[in-house]
């Protein structure tokens, strides 16, 4: 069996050794980085299942590298930074990071969350074994549970795992508002916080790509106070 391959990007060495030593304890395959760009062609170059970027990098910013990566790869990208904003941490999900933690970290923290979301980017990609064709139509959105595709007016749209299951959860219960701590105890499979913008972040980014304002979205509406819903 292939062993999956994390790309971990940190100048500071002490961190990326620390990160590479319980990770490959995992049996993951690490390579270390300490620019973005060195990263970057590597992972233009290579089948990469998972990537940690520190937000400080000397040539460019995780957000930015962050952003590059998402133009052509659905992997889950997890931000690793010092700072503790949650302005930062909403930043980096919305430009497409799926998870955060924050230095320092617990070293076993940070190998759940990255197992975690290895599952998920998995079960993703996976043909459904049992060819359960669930489907669901809102008018112009179509979801498809099997092979987790989902079209809007036709067009395919390009969902990272979370983003399809935050969708087919809302679109399984239409009409009913979701509560942001269900949707995300739900979809996470962890503990909600009151201080915790992680759904809101993504939603954001969900209706980003099927071109939904805020204001007044066709589809995922937000209850203010409560949570979500698809009417």
């Amino acid at each position: 069996m292939e062993k999956e391959i994390i790309v971990v990007v940190d100048d500071e060495k002490e961190i990326a050794d620390l990160i590479e030593v319980y990770l490959s304890n995992e049996n993951y395959e690490i390579h270390k980085f300490y620019n973005g760009s060195t990263a970057l062609e590597f992972i233009q170059d290579n089948q990469v299942d998972l990537a940690l970027l520190d937000i400080m990098l000397p040539d460019m910013d995780g957000f930015s590298l962050c952003k590059k990566i998402r133009e052509n790869y659905l992997f889950p990208i997890m931000m690793v930074t010092a700072k503790i904003e949650d302005l930062d941490k909403i930043t980096g999900l919305t430009l497409g990071a799926d998870d955060y933690i924050t230095k320092p970290f617990n070293p076993l923290e940070l190998v759940a969350r990255v197992k975690t979301q290895l599952r998920r980017y998995n079960r993703y990609n996976q043909n459904d074994k049992e060819k359960d064709n669930n489907e669901i139509s809102i008018r112009a959105l179509q979801i498809c549970k099997s092979n987790r595709k989902c079209y809007l007016n036709n067009k395919e749209l390009s969902l990272t795992p979370i983003e399809f299951d935050i969708l087919w959860y809302l679109s399984e219960r239409q009409g009913k508002v979701i509560p942001t701590e269900e949707l995300f105890e739900q979809v996470w499979k962890e503990k909600y916080f009151d201080s915790n913008n992680t759904v809101m972040a993504h939603i954001a980014r969900l209706r980003d790509k099927m071109d939904e304002t805020t204001r007044k979205p066709k589809y995922v509406k937000t209850v203010w106070g409560v949570g979500y819903t698809i009417e």
